[in-house]
C-alpha cells in the first residue's frame, strides 16, 4: 500500500470524531453513532482506494452505510480490505465518559478476518510480552510471566478489562493474585491497544468483547509490535454456522495476529472523541475551531504518528451534513 494512505485515512477518522463529539453527554448514543457513520462514509469518497468493508456497521439489510461488502473510497487505487468503527463507545459519548474513539484499519485485499458480530475471548500485550504469553495458559501462569518479563511485582501490575458480570471468575483470580484492575465500561479497541502504549500504564488486557473490535485492535498492535490472541465464542448453533460460512472451519481455534490481519502491511488510524488513556478528545476552541488528536500507524515501517489538528468548523461541510442527517 502507498504510504500516503496513512495521512489520507486519518482525515476520515478526524471527520467522524468531529461529528460524534457534538453529542457528548447528551444521552443520545444513536444520534452520535449516526453522525460519525455518515461523516466517515462521506469522507471515504476522497480516499484513493478501492476498498471493501469487511468489518463495519452490520450486514447490508442492517446498516444504510458502511455495511459489510460495501465499496468505499474513490474506487481508484489499491484494492484493500477496510475495517471501521466510526464511533467505538457510543454509550461513552452519550454519558460523557472517557475513551471513545473513531477508528479504522486497512490492509491488502483478503487480509483482514471477516469477524462475525459475536464475542471473542482476548489476550493483548505490548511488545515486551509478544510471543511470551498463551491465551490457553492458566491466568496465574500468565501473570507470573508478565511479572517476570516486565520486572514488576504482582501488586504493581495493572490489568485492564471490560466491567462485565461474565468476567467474575477472572476478577476473582486477579484479586487473589493481588494485581491492580482498571475497569472500562466500553471501548475494548482502546483497551486492547493500551498495553502497547507506555503512557497508558496498562500491562495486560484480558476478557471477552466484540470480535470485530478484536480485529481492529490486532491491526493496531501489529503496528506497535504487540500481540493479540483471540478465540471466537459462538453463543448458539446459528453463530457457530456463521463462523463456518465465513471460512472458519474450527470456530474455537486460537486466532493469531496473522489469522486476523495477515502477514503483510496494515494501516491503522484512530481519533479521540472523548479523552482517554492515549488520545485526547475533541476540544472546542475560540474562533469556531476544534482540536483533534489522532494516532496513525503503519505496520511495514512501524512508524507511529501523533497528529494534532486545528479545524475551522465553518469549513467542515461534511460534519454539518452529518449533523443535519441525524
Amino acid at each position: 500500500m502507498e504510504r500516503e494512505l496513512a495521512l489520507e485515512v486519518v482525515r476520515v477518522t478526524e471527520t467522524a470524531a468531529l461529528a460524534a463529539a457534538q453529542w457528548m453527554g447528551r444521552g443520545k448514543k444513536n444520534e452520535a453513532d449516526g453522525a460519525a457513520t455518515t461523516a466517515m462514509r462521506m469522507m471515504f469518497d476522497s480516499v484513493s482506494i478501492k476498498g471493501t468493508v469487511v468489518i463495519g456497521e452490520g450486514e447490508m439489510d442492517e446498516a444504510p452505510m458502511l455495511y459489510i461488502g460495501e465499496q468505499v473510497g474513490s474506487l481508484q487505487g489499491p484494492e484493500v480490505d477496510v475495517a471501521v468503527d466510526p464511533l467505538e463507545g457510543t454509550n461513552i459519548v452519550a454519558r460523557g465518559l472517557d475513551n471513545a474513539i473513531s477508528v479504522l484499519a486497512i490492509a491488502g485485499k483478503g487480509r483482514l478476518l471477516h469477524a462475525p458480530d459475536m464475542y471473542m475471548e482476548k489476550l493483548a500485550v505490548g511488545p515486551a510480552l509478544a510471543g511470551k504469553v498463551d491465551i490457553d495458559a492458566p491466568l496465574e501462569e500468565t501473570l507470573r510471566i508478565v511479572s517476570e518479563t516486565l520486572r514488576k511485582n504482582l501488586h504493581e501490575l495493572t490489568v485492564m478489562m471490560l466491567d462485565r458480570e461474565r468476567h467474575e471468575n477472572i476478577v476473582r483470580t486477579l484479586r487473589k493474585a493481588g494485581v491492580r484492575i482498571k475497569f472500562i465500561t466500553d471501548g475494548d479497541v482502546a483497551g486492547a491497544i493500551a498495553p502497547a502504549m507506555p503512557e497508558s500504564g496498562i500491562d495486560l488486557f484480558i476478557g471477552s468483547g466484540g470480535a470485530p473490535e478484536g480485529v481492529l485492535a490486532a491491526a493496531a498492535l501489529k503496528c506497535l509490535g504487540g500481540e493479540l490472541q483471540g478465540r471466537l465464542m459462538p453463543g448458539n448453533a446459528l453463530e457457530y454456522q456463521r463462523c463456518v460460512e465465513m471460512g472458519l472451519q474450527d470456530p474455537y481455534k486460537v486466532l493469531t495476529m496473522n489469522d486476523m490481519v495477515g502477514t503483510d502491511d496494515v494501516i491503522f488510524a484512530a481519533t479521540g472523541v472523548t479523552s482517554g488513556s492515549f488520545l485526547q478528545g475533541v476540544r472546542y476552541m475560540p474562533g469556531e475551531r476544534a482540536e483533534t488528536h489522532s494516532l496513525v500507524m503503519r505496520a511495514q515501517t512501524r512508524t507511529i504518528r501523533h497528529i494534532r489538528a486545528l479545524h475551522y468548523l465553518p469549513n467542515k461541510h461534511i460534519v454539518h451534513l452529518a449533523a443535519e442527517a441525524n
